[in-house]
């Protein structure tokens, strides 16, 4: 059973998850067509998805380090209500300035692969003390795949728009969308309420008696993050704005995108389960690179395309190397830190990624503005490859993640 051996508390996180993940899935295809629908510019998209993801990424400042004294579940479960009051907004009003404010504050259309947005370090951090650091491998890959099956079961919903067109016109026949982040919310609350933050898994005492006397490797942790900046940046130039582009490159709508996205996000969820095997074979430092450096080929050809199935096929490839390997970057960057400060590596990994990334929305949005549609993967490519690059050199050099037996 694929589940077995995961003690109660991971299990609950990841019924979380996956409760998260469903609208999270239904709002990556949908919100910036929900707001291409009601006329928003493209400049104007870009910058609600940058706004977005900056404050994210300053309320990660906050909670990672926070979370290693006060405990994640307080933290997660005012996420939960968060999200609650910005899906109600959305749900009854169209109006810019709500909706805007909603949006940056709820993460719409973001997706996280039913992460908790900002408050990932506290979950991650929690996660992680559930079980033995020699099973973190199998435990986030696992937790990534549960996120992604979820995010394609939310891109399906994506397509209730075009089927619910003929009742509800135009941007009407989005707002159902919201009740499914609003329900989603719901059963995360419960979930969580559910789930016990107790003691760490055996062998890793957090006593101030038994806390390690070596210090934080601040060395390690900033260089890391600033080889993470350059994903980030490559990130944000293609990631959110996808659905977007394939709407603008092939007219398209939501059911087509919606589709294709969902098989993407099941490829990505097959492929971060087999990850957990291939970091067996290769460590988790080489099957991050092998996947990467395959999806960095595909993002090269994706906007040559000349036709939405092509398109769609390449899509689909990349997003699953792409994906498939989160799971164990997360595991690599914890690994960085001991027990006592995993909350902090964990906002190191998710702010050096976040911050970059919320400039990348509006440099796409200007240029699809300006009708120039290939320029931006041109630009994540740039930035991806000196990434994998930097990525690789640095953890051949302090030997960590590498394939039992390697050198």
């Amino acid at each position: 059973m694929i589940l077995a051996g995961i003690p109660p508390t991971a299990r609950r996180l990841m019924a979380a998850r996956a409760a998260r993940s469903i609208g999270q899935g239904a709002l990556v295809v949908d919100f910036a067509l929900y707001l291409h629908a009601l006329h928003w510019t493209a400049l104007a998209i870009g910058a609600v998805y940058s706004a977005s993801l900056l404050l994210g990424a300053l309320a990660t400042l906050l909670v990672g380090p926070a979370s290693d004294h006060l405990g994640a579940k307080g933290f997660l479960l005012g996420y939960e209500g968060l999200q609650l009051a910005c899906a109600g907004i959305a749900l009854f009003s169209a109006n810019p300035w709500w909706l805007g404010a909603a949006a940056i504050a709820g993460a719409f259309g973001r997706g996280a692969n039913g992460g908790a947005g900002p408050f990932a370090p506290a979950e991650q951090s929690w996660l992680s003390r559930s079980m033995d650091e020699g099973l973190w491998g199998r435990l986030f890959n696992l937790n990534t795949a549960i996120g992604l099956f979820g995010m394609g079961l939310g891109a399906v919903l994506a397509g209730l728009p075009d089927l619910l067109s003929p009742w509800l016109p135009g941007a009407l026949a989005y707002r159902p969308l919201f009740a499914v982040v609003l329900l989603g919310s719901l059963l995360c609350l419960g979930f969580l309420w559910s789930a016990k933050e107790g003691t760490p898994p055996e062998g890793t005492d957090r006593s101030p008696a038994a806390a390690p006397t070596t210090p934080t490797p601040w060395r390690n942790l900033f260089t890391l993050a600033g080889i993470n900046a350059l994903n980030g940046l490559g990130i944000g130039m293609i990631g959110p704005l996808m659905a977007y582009w394939f709407a603008l490159r092939f007219g398209v709508g939501p059911a087509a995108i919606g589709g294709t996205m969902a098989v993407a996000f099941v490829a990505a969820g097959i492929m971060s389960l087999a990850g957990g095997r291939l970091t067996l074979r290769f460590g988790l430092v080489g099957t991050v690179l092998r996947l990467r450096i395959l999806g960095l080929a595909l993002l090269l050809i994706i906007p040559f395309a000349p036709f939405f199935w092509l398109a769609m096929v390449f899509y689909i490839l990349r997003a699953a190397l792409n994906q498939g390997s989160i799971g164990s970057r997360q595991a690599l960057f914890l690994s960085l830190v001991d027990n006592r400060r995993r909350g902090l590596a964990a906002t190191f990994n998710s702010i050096s990624i976040q911050i970059p990334r919320a400039i990348g929305p509006v440099v796409a949005g200007t240029f699809f503005h300006l009708e120039m549609l290939t320029a931006p993967f041109l630009l994540a490519a740039g930035f991806q490859g000196a990434y994998l690059w930097f990525y690789g050199r640095f953890f051949r050099g302090k030997g960590i993640g590498q394939a039992p037996g390697a050198d």
